[in-house]
């Protein structure tokens, strides 16, 4: 992802200032929490040992206050009394078209009819008419069959109907860092981008979803201020083996570790060893484990980021460091005979190893980002720290060849990491790469900045909507997202190919208004998005909490 980026990224080890968020029960405050630096991240070298131990240490210390179970558990009944919500108050299980008995056979008057010249049909755009019925596709018949409805949908002439975007990579921070980000904002801007699905990270909450408590707790602040579908991932971290088939079972898409220090301390980070044993344990119930690949002792021995210069922050996390890292999940997944996942690519280098993994026959995945495919290291100019993230943005010889690893199958899909923060954050008035929270932006722009570079390489619309929601959501496992078939969850996304748009900061749902792609000029707009057969208003959230193997 770019994930939890702190300075140095949130999924790195930089230093970071955070916000002023209060922590409950006498847990340590998120601005303490959320700190690190190169110092801080990794295996360091024998001089140091006693040095790294103590980090270590801390690390794990942090992490077991803050995410201690029984604690959580006197959050949930606190949140539930003061909502004044019974003990046993959980999400409305997710109802399916089949549960109503509501598929093509039913000759029921649709709930809404879609007609439109040009809707997805997989590799392909035709004039389609679509039947909607308790929240399901239930018919697509050709332009003109005449299908009747409550509501009927005529698109115009410049519209596409696309599915909805499946989106695995958020951090949506809350509870507990909701000055960043929280799910009501994060999922408003999801569905205006034309994303009706979103994953959530384990971190940056507080506390991290790393054993069932701390996934109840967030489901609370989740439940009824969704605007999209939201599902979760669980966390593994030294120590928490014994939890995470618990957390399976009570269906998280699966388990998210970093492979350096994550950039805040409630989430250590897990060795390769420690690593390996959690895919050993995850493959006992055909889980997915995701991974920050990047490996921190080539970020130890390369340059600190510090100062407002771009080439520095670049140079102190080279691509080294994510190809020893790619290659280690590699050779763990192939002596485990696990499921696992490349988060974030942005090393090209990492693309062959990756592609000759897969012709061995391993059941390994990657995702690269909207940023590692748009911008380039050359433009960024120095001190605009709304450009860092981590791994980092890469030259623009590395980005094409990410393109090639997209078009070969070697790169899987392509998903936001959407890592905000505060502005203070991202230290603007020093504009100090070393300081600065690593993270970017972008989740309701994903669609128009795909789409913009695609067109540009006379790339069609078909492969951006297989890159960005049929890919994801096979590998998830959300079985009725993705597509615009039969059965499938009726998530439609209108989307005008030809609009443009000047990106304007301010104008966007995103809780802190900063991005990297400010005054650029983009192709696509979405025009109206649909969630289950029902249009986002952006004012009544419709959206649903999904657990795996439910949808």
């Amino acid at each position: 992802m770019t994930e939890q980026k702190t300075p140095a990224g949130q999924d790195g080890p930089d230093r970071e200032r955070t916000e002023r968020d209060s922590a409950p029960c006498g847990a340590p405050a998120p601005a303490e929490i959320a700190q690190e630096d190169p110092a801080r991240s990794a295996t360091k070298p024998e001089t140091a040992h006693q040095a790294f131990e103590a980090e270590q240490a801390h690390q794990r210390g942090v992490s077991e206050n803050v995410n201690d179970p029984e604690r959580v558990r006197r959050l949930i009944a606190e949140y539930k009394q003061e909502h004044g919500l019974p003990d046993d108050a959980v999400e409305a299980p997710h109802m399916g078209a089949d549960e109503h008995g509501a598929f093509a056979g039913d000759h029921r008057e649709f709930d809404l009819v879609v007609r439109g010249k040009n809707v997805s049909c997989g590799d392909h755009f035709a004039p389609r008419e679509i039947g909607v019925r308790d929240g399901r596709i239930v018919a697509v018949e050709p332009l003109g069959a005449g299908l009747t409805g409550r509501e009927v949908v005529e698109l115009a002439d410049d519209e596409t109907v696309l599915p909805g975007l499946v989106d695995t990579h958020v951090h949506v921070n809350e509870p507990g860092r909701t000055e960043w980000e929280g799910f009501a904002s994060a999922t408003r801007a999801a569905a205006a981008g034309g994303v009706t699905t979103v994953l959530d990270m384990p971190l940056n909450s507080v506390p991290a979803t790393v054993n069932v408590p701390a996934l109840e707790y967030k489901r609370l602040f989740a439940q009824h201020n969704v605007f999209v579908d939201v599902g979760f991932w669980g966390g593994a971290i030294p120590g928490n083996k014994p939890d995470l088939r618990e957390l399976h079972d009570d269906g998280v898409f699966g388990f998210k570790c970093f492979l350096l220090h994550s950039g805040v301390d409630e989430f250590p980070h897990l060795e390769a060893d420690e690593m390996e044993e959690d895919l050993a344990e995850i493959k006992t119930f055909d889980s997915l484990l995701i991974v920050h690949a990047e490996d921190s002792r080539a970020i130890d021995r390369a340059p600190h980021p510090e100062g407002d210069v771009y080439a520095n922050f670049l140079a102190s996390r080279p691509r080294g460091a994510e190809n020893l890292a790619v290659a280690e999940v590699i050779e763990r997944t192939r002596w485990t005979g696990a499921r696992s996942h490349i988060l974030h690519l942005s090393s090209s280098d990492a693309l062959p190893m990756l592609a000759t993994a897969k012709r061995d026959g391993l059941d390994i995945t990657v995702e690269t980002c909207p940023h590692y495919l748009t911008l380039l290291a050359e433009e960024v100019p120095n001190g605009a720290t709304a450009f860092k993230c981590c791994p980092p943005v890469r030259e623009v010889g590395n980005r094409e060849l990410l393109w090639e690893g997209l078009l070969d199958g070697t790169i899987d899909f392509i998903v936001s990491d959407h890592s905000p923060s505060t502005l203070d954050l991202k230290d603007l008035e020093n504009g100090d790469f070393g300081v600065a929270w690593g993270g970017v932006s972008s989740l309701q722009l994903g669609l128009s900045l795909i789409w913009t570079e695609a067109r540009r390489r006379g790339i069609g619309l078909e492969r951006v909507v297989e890159w960005m929601s049929t890919r994801p959501a096979q590998r998830a496992g959300l079985r009725s997202k993705g597509k615009l078939a039969l059965g499938y969850d009726a998530d439609l996304v209108v989307f005008a190919a030809d609009d443009a748009f000047v990106v304007d900061a301010g104008k966007l749902h995103h809780k802190n208004p900063i991005t990297p792609y400010q005054g650029k000029a983009l192709s696509g707009t979405v025009r109206r998005t649909f969630l289950r057969g029902v249009p986002v208003d952006f004012t009544t959230p419709r959206g649903r909490l999904l657990r795996r193997g439910e949808c």
